[in-house]
């Protein structure tokens, strides 16, 4: 329904497209199916090319090098007379073959209903922040253009859009997290309107095992969902480039990402820096999954050697300065059983000051995060439909001084001001488990529950800082002045070639409302 030449995470805050939670039926797909199971995106999506001119060929606009160019379908099909059987064999061979050159356009956009008390209140990398007054955003409308396609072997995607809201609180704050510019005339009272731009976009060159990959996304590695520790699809999107190679079984993914440690448009930026480089390697061998992903953040320092995918980067980060890289490694696993059920877990380690400590637990140089859940789906096929059905339930166990650094904002392994990881950040507890099922790949309805804890003490926060070279081993105490935060939120949605909707509601300790209907023609 949104056609693309990468299978990407999910756009939760903006950017929505017809599809609701795609990466959760990716997921789905691996759950219930018999393929090799990989957990490194964005990645290459095989069928696209394959599929394009029938996924694509009703596009606004369109064009590829057979079968010329058309407007919302038109002119794009190969007529012949009914006795004409050379030209019928002509017409179906055209309609198979795949061009070597396509491109489709459409204009795609919507408009949103967000309400709630705490409207930011997605940031819960430091308690000491404080809440965001309540806030309404009506009307919430965007707009923009949708273009993908493909040249021999160079694809791309992008997503651009111009967005405009309504806000009831004297103080708006953006909801996805991103800059937001405020127009208003009378400065006495609410503001009259906000507007900002966002975009997604990749750019891509592919030869056989190899993709060299041009965007602005957010990477989500590991076999979790909602809580992977070392990179987090609910993260905020950072222009990127990465490398993605295919030697069987085996995986190997370096990139690079530019980071922005204050807010987007604050000048401190120009001359203070954070540069991301990572590598995962992932092999897959019948329905198990091992994969080892670690990072290296650097502060007002660039290294391209560590773009290098053999290069491990938890040793080469030894020769630079401890003050200005922070490095981080984590272990995942995953097996699938039966076809119907995933069962994973992944091991984050930020630091240690040694082997022992980390087992005592007992001081801050012991930073680590842990993660475990399971995936169980099924899909019933009812009178000609078909009925996705599935649940997930993770949890997750983030220490206090997890994704910090020595001095604030510096080398936080975060991407203006957020985690990069674990969306709870650093002394936080998460449980989440979800119901959902999807109808016919339209209509879609689900339940989740999340049980939260976010400790209040130092450590908390991404920029709460620990003595340099651990000559000062403090005492560190999980979940201190923690309460729980449980949330309940159903949603259901419609998912339709042209137009979709959506509802969701987030009820008992963080009450929401968000209500969208979108387009793309």
């Amino acid at each position: 329904m949104a056609a693309s030449p990468v299978i990407e995470p999910e756009r939760t805050f903006n950017l929505r497209t017809l599809e609701t939670a795609p990466m959760l039926f990716e997921y789905h797909r691996q759950t219930v199916g018999n393929e090799r199971q990989y957990f490194t995106y964005p990645r290459r999506d095989t069928t696209f090319r394959k599929n394009f001119v029938k996924t694509e060929g009703n596009a606004l606009l369109y064009y590829d090098n057979l079968r010329g160019a058309g407007i919302l379908g038109n002119g794009l099909q190969f007529k012949c007379d009914s006795a004409d059987t050379a030209c019928a064999a002509k017409a179906t061979a055209l309609e198979n073959a795949i061009p070597r050159a396509a491109i489709a356009a459409s204009i795609v956009g919507g408009i949103d209903y967000r309400g709630g008390e705490h409207i930011n209140d997605v940031d819960h990398s430091s308690s000491r922040v404080g809440k965001t007054a309540g806030d309404t955003i009506w009307p919430g409308i965007d707009g923009g253009l949708y273009v993908r396609g493909f040249v021999d072997s160079v694809d791309f995607v992008l997503d651009a859009r111009i967005y405009s809201e309504g806000h009831s609180a004297k103080r708006p704050r953006s909801f996805d997290r991103e800059f937001l510019e405020i127009q208003n005339d009378d400065k006495k009272s609410g503001a009259d309107y906000t507007s900002y731009a966002r975009y997604r976009t990749h750019f891509a060159f592919n030869y056989d095992w190899l993709r060299l990959d041009f965007g602005r996304d957010v990477m989500h590695w590991g076999p979790g969902y909602y809580n992977n520790l070392s990179l987090n699809q609910f993260a905020i999107p950072y222009n990127m480039m990465s490398l993605d190679l295919m030697i069987g079984p085996l995986r190997v993914m370096s990139f690079y990402a530019d980071l922005r440690i204050y807010s987007s448009m604050d000048l401190r930026n120009k001359d203070s820096t954070r540069n991301l480089f990572g590598h995962r390697y992932e092999l897959a061998v019948g329905n198990a999954t091992f994969g080892i992903s670690e990072l290296t953040v650097l502060h007002d320092d660039m290294k391209p050697w560590l773009f290098v995918p053999t290069a491990p980067l938890f040793m080469e980060k030894g020769n630079y300065a401890e003050s200005s890289n922070n490095g981080s490694i984590s272990f995942d696993f995953n097996y699938r059983l039966f076809n119907s059920v995933r069962l994973y877990t992944e091991f984050f380690l930020d630091d240690m000051d040694s082997p022992i400590s980390l087992i005592r637990n007992d001081n801050i140089e012991a930073k680590w995060a842990w993660m475990a859940g399971f995936q169980a789906g099924h899909d019933f096929y009812i009178k000609g439909h078909k009925l996705e059905t599935g649940t997930i339930f993770e949890y997750a166990r983030v220490e206090p001084y997890v994704y910090t650094h020595f001095k604030k904002n510096t080398a936080q392994v975060a991407h203006l001001g957020y985690p990069l990881g674990n969306q709870g950040g650093p002394n936080s507890r998460t449980i989440d488990w979800n119901l959902f099922a999807r109808l016919d790949g339209h209509i879609f309805a689900s339940v989740r529950q999340t049980w939260f804890w976010k400790g209040t003490d130092y450590g908390s926060s991404v920029n709460d800082t620990t003595p340099d070279s651990g000559h000062m081993l403090k005492h560190k105490s999980f979940l201190k002045g923690a309460k729980l935060k449980y949330s309940l939120t159903p949603a259901i949605s419609y998912d339709g070639q042209r137009f979709s909707f959506m509802g969701e509601l987030t009820l008992i300790d963080d009450r929401k409302t968000y209500i969208r209907a979108g387009f793309k023609f």
